[in-house]
């Protein structure tokens, strides 16, 4: 029996042999190429091939945590990795790196169309995932919207109008029957509250519809359905991100309660076609109408700007917890960073929020305590940090969040009116609660507390 080249086992063979000589050639570049594009250990076991990436894979259910020690040992706080056939990627929290990404280089760090492929069945082609001139017009656009008198009027009355209605009442109940707010124990944790109130918030804001998610101590508005299909599809987008290649493209299913409103034929819904109809003047002229009749409800703390331990207090929780953790993009074409880093071109880099705020080099050897006195002067107003890119939280350069500004206001409001009736405490025993990865920063198993009613 003779046997043939293209006969199975000399196929093999010759394919096994061909890959050898491939990785052979590629460790030869790789020692006589120049030093200063191999990826940074620090520390890390190099493979042989495959080089740091068995760390990444290993350590993925818990990368945010373990990334960051790795990101404290680094004496550039910077790491990268490359290996055959997977492409390479930078994870930092250095500041200068951070600014080349958003300002001084941004036009060769998009965010890539891998990621925005992945993301596209939950976001779209929308502001917040797209790049290039798709996303500069959405990005002028909405620049336009958020300056606006009448929608910041209108975003502060709603919640205000979510609060007085729905969060504080909640808390009343919860204060009088002596229970605590314990996702265990079937009731709504503190974490889920809050993550009610500002879904309610941003539907009536963004669509003009109420999904009343709030309503009822176990949060069982008409709109709860379509709440939990959005946090499905944000698990989902997710799983496709710390899982996939990036060579290979999302074919998970399109969660389809996710891609529809409960409330898509209520009137609500009807005057919103309307209004797209007419053009964004309908919507913004409803939008005036609305806010003029929330405007009505004046808050108890009319200073809400003057609140400055309150802001120092929210912006040192939000450094040590920002709400989006890491944030990747790709690079274009390689190049070397500022701290000398090399990046290729393809490659995923990513900067850590939440690792920088560890790094005793950016904020000193305080930094993992919670002291708000960082961001307060001699005479106790707000400092703020003398560059953005040390605290990315709301990002910066091209990119930096339009909402910063209302969004303060929304939380200093919502602080004040509850802590100014209620007293909170912490009822989930010893230890750090677990963080879950997702598209926001959240805690495995909520935050149960124990809410007392302040005594006149």
């Amino acid at each position: 029996m003779e046997l043939s080249l293209i006969s199975p086992p000399p196929l093999l063979a010759v394919l096994f042999l061909a890959l050898l000589l491939q990785l052979f050639r590629y460790y030869l570049r790789r020692r006589r190429g120049d030093p200063r594009k191999q990826p940074r250990a620090h520390g890390l076991k190099v493979y042989p091939l495959l080089g740091t990436l068995p760390h990444l894979i290993r350590n993925r259910h818990r990368f945010l945590e373990w990334s960051t020690g790795a990101l404290q040992r680094s004496p550039t706080q910077t790491m990268s990795f490359h290996a055959v056939g997977f492409g390479g990627g930078v994870v930092t929290a250095n500041p200068a790196n951070v600014e080349h990404f958003l300002k001084t280089n941004f036009g060769n760090y998009p965010k890539g169309e891998v990621t925005a492929s992945m993301a596209e069945d939950l976001l779209g082609r929308g502001i917040l995932n797209s790049d290039g001139h798709q996303w500069l017009w959405q990005r002028k656009a909405a620049s336009h919207e958020f300056s606006t008198r009448s929608l910041r009027a209108f975003a502060a009355g709603a919640v205000r109008s979510e609060a007085a209605e729905r969060l504080l009442p909640l808390l009343a109940r919860a204060a009088h029957d002596g229970r605590t707010l314990d996702v265990q124990a079937k009731m709504l944790g503190v974490q889920d509250v809050l993550q009610r109130f500002a879904f309610d918030n941003i539907c009536i804001v963004a669509f003009g519809e109420d999904p009343a998610c709030l309503a009822g101590d176990r949060g069982a508005g008409a709109g709860s359905e379509f709440m939990r299909a959005f946090d499905d599809a944000q698990s989902a987008v997710v799983a496709r991100l710390m899982s996939r290649p990036r060579w290979v493209p999302p074919s998970s299913p399109r969660p389809a309660s996710a891609t529809r409103s409960p409330t898509s034929s209520s009137p609500a819904a009807t005057r919103r076609r309307h209004d797209r109809a007419r053009g964004p003047r309908g919507a913004r002229r409803r939008a005036v109408v609305i806010g003029r009749r929330h405007a009505a409800v004046r808050p108890r703390r009319a200073a809400r700007h003057a609140m400055h331990y309150l802001h120092a207090a929210i912006t040192e929780s939000m450094r040590l917890y920002p709400p989006v953790a890491i944030n990747t993009r790709r690079c274009e074409r390689g190049e070397f960073l500022p701290d000398g880093t090399f990046v290729g071109g393809g490659w995923q880099v990513s900067y850590s929020a939440y690792a920088m705020a560890r790094v005793a080099a950016v904020w000193g050897g305080d930094c993992e305590e919670f002291r708000p006195e960082r961001w307060l002067d001699g005479g106790g107003a707000f400092w703020p940090p003398e560059s953005p890119f040390k605290y990315p939280v709301f990002h910066a350069g091209p990119r930096a969040c339009l909402g910063r500004e209302m969004a303060y206001v929304q939380m200093k409001s919502v602080a004040a009116c509850v802590l100014e009736r209620f007293t909170l405490r912490f009822a989930g025993g010893e230890g750090q609660p677990e963080l879950v990865p997702a598209v926001t920063l959240r805690m495995k198993g909520g935050l149960p507390m124990q809410v007392k009613e302040r005594r006149a």
